[in-house]
């Protein structure tokens, strides 16, 4: 079993690069800066304080500019009003869902690179070649280093009564907790997840609120003794020297190790239908799935490399040796709907 302890934290802690975090967000309103030929427009889900070294890189190496709109939600909107003018070439996404979301309005083309194929695994590429994971990040469950004894947990193990009035999360409609039902309902079933969803709301300590880190603060502070979240959450506040305290206390728990393995996501990319600048756009999809900006990506914000042949430092070293579900995305993101109306259903955020 993968445990993260206090000692081996604090080292981690320590070789991680020390980054400046600034970021622009532009609304839709607002007016997106010039676009110019020869250069790769990206509108973004992620902020961009965390691939901006990445791009940077890219232009040094390339010579090609990057442009990049950063908004937390409503691009599918923004490019279906653009249509074929559209400037964005791009769009960088937090999860499975933008992906598909994007794919399924039809506002994306196929991309045939042998680079890409290489780099990415099938499981972590779209069926159909329209979009591509660049990065993982597990579901977790966060633990109290000092109340909880067992890291041999599960998913499942959460809507157990023995963790009544114990367990944080942040609210059930967050794209990301939204992946995780619908990987439960491609492995349980609706019926069974529906029970298991409701089984996860009596357990909850306080209604669910706040970000991952929040739930990090939660489980340290007392307020419950497990919380969901994802992996580089916790990497994030073990670099952060104001948050790095709580991260202190809490274990990081890869679940269903000795079954199907921990439900994995990603960051993605997809090439717009439009691309103004499609072979750039090519280039840079190629270059954030190879070997150095991979390593920026493990290394700079503590996300698992999609590229296997990368592998992380630091913390990522010492999670190295997790067991990761090997469903397909494309067949979990089917689920997607049905997860949504069952958090609706059992009425989880209320």
């Amino acid at each position: 079993m993968t445990r993260q302890t206090t000692q081996s934290r604090t080292l981690s802690a320590s070789s991680l690069i020390t980054r400046t975090l600034a970021s622009v967000t532009l609304a839709a309103g607002i007016i997106s800066p010039a676009f110019a030929a020869d250069e790769v427009n990206i509108y973004s889900y992620r902020q961009p304080f965390l691939i901006q070294p990445m791009l940077d890189q890219f232009t040094k190496e390339t010579g090609i500019k990057t442009n990049i709109v950063f908004a937390q939600d409503g691009v599918a909107e923004r490019l279906k009003r653009e249509g074929k003018n559209s400037p964005a070439d791009l769009v960088l996404t937090v999860d499975i869902a933008r992906l598909q979301e994007l794919v399924d309005a039809g506002l994306t083309q196929p991309v045939d690179s042998k680079v890409l194929e290489k780099n990415i695994p099938a499981q972590y590429r779209g069926n159909n070649d329209e979009w591509f994971g660049l990065t993982l990040r597990t579901r977790n469950i966060y633990a109290s280093e000092d109340r909880v004894e067992n890291t041999d947990l599960s998913y499942e193990d959460l809507a157990k009564p023995e963790w009544k009035n114990k367990i944080c999360a942040r609210s059930g409609k967050h794209q990301y907790n939204i992946a995780l039902i619908a990987s439960m309902i491609a492995h349980h079933g609706e019926a069974e997840t529906e029970k298991w969803l409701k089984g996860v709301k009596e357990n909850l300590a306080q209604k669910p609120q706040g970000g991952d880190r929040d739930q990090i603060r939660a489980v340290a502070e007392g307020t419950c003794d497990l919380a969901i979240g994802n992996s580089y959450y916790y990497g994030a506040m073990v670099a952060d020297p104001e948050q790095r305290g709580f991260a202190e206390k809490v274990n990081v728990i890869f679940p269903n190790q000795d079954g199907r393995g921990a439900h994995v996501n990603v960051s993605g990319v997809v090439l717009t239908k439009s691309a103004p600048n499609k072979a750039e756009a090519v280039k840079l999809m190629e270059f954030l799935s190879g070997q150095e900006a991979q390593e920026m990506y493990a290394n700079l914000n503590v996300e698992f490399p999609v590229n296997t042949s990368v592998e992380g430092s630091g913390l990522l070293e010492e999670w190295s040796g997790f067991k990761a579900d090997k469903l397909p995305l494309d067949e979990i993101s089917k689920h997607r709907e049905a997860a949504v109306k069952l958090v609706d259903k059992v009425d989880f955020d209320s």
